[in-house]
């Protein structure tokens, strides 16, 4: 991604409406697949991905490339979230039916390692964990930010990003080994 995106973002910051159209098409996908996990509806997604995307564009002449270009993305999109989450609480109980529209295209590890079932039950603990570390869990594990990249997305400290992981899987490891004994 490197030059290529350093190269766009460059073109961007001159008008090149074919750069920003290509940047768009490198990110395009990411972006909506990480609020379409957080906010849970399809059109929300849409609606929270353009509104990242303009501000992409009004903010271009801004990067400076310090941070990495998709860190810089997150950093935005996190903000526009925020945003949003701040408009009205939008987590309802999601239907079985949504959590098979998040499903990427192919098997994820999760699922092949151990199963549908438990997959429902983790993305659903995970959706249960308080808001920041829910965001924390989204970019770093579902959108594959690094440590740094995340804590620089969301503009926290990395102790900060490896405290809430480690609390997250805690707290999800509990919650499943007590649903576990009390099937047994």
């Amino acid at each position: 991604m490197g030059s290529t995106t350093e190269e766009l973002c460059r073109r961007c910051k001159t008008g090149d409406a074919e750069a920003a159209s290509e940047l768009l098409g490198l990110h395009y996908e990411r972006i909506f697949a990480y609020f379409r996990r957080l906010c849970g509806h399809e059109a929300d997604a849409c609606d929270l991905t353009q509104k990242t995307f303009c501000k992409v564009w009004r903010s271009i002449g801004s990067y400076e490339g310090r941070a990495a270009f998709p860190t810089w993305l997150h950093g935005i999109a996190h903000h526009v979230y925020v945003d949003w989450r701040r408009v009205k609480n939008h987590f309802d109980s999601q239907s079985d039916e949504w959590w098979l529209t998040c499903a990427a295209e192919g098997p994820s590890p999760l699922e092949e390692v151990v199963g549908r079932e438990l997959s429902h039950q983790l993305y659903g603990l995970v959706e249960d964990l308080e808001e920041p570390t829910r965001e924390t869990v989204h970019l770093h594990y579902y959108q594959g930010l690094t440590i740094q990249e995340t804590a620089e997305a969301l503009a926290i400290a990395t102790s900060t990003v490896k405290y809430r992981l480690r609390a997250a899987v805690d707290l999800m490891k509990q919650k499943l080994l007590k649903t576990e004994s009390q099937k047994l």
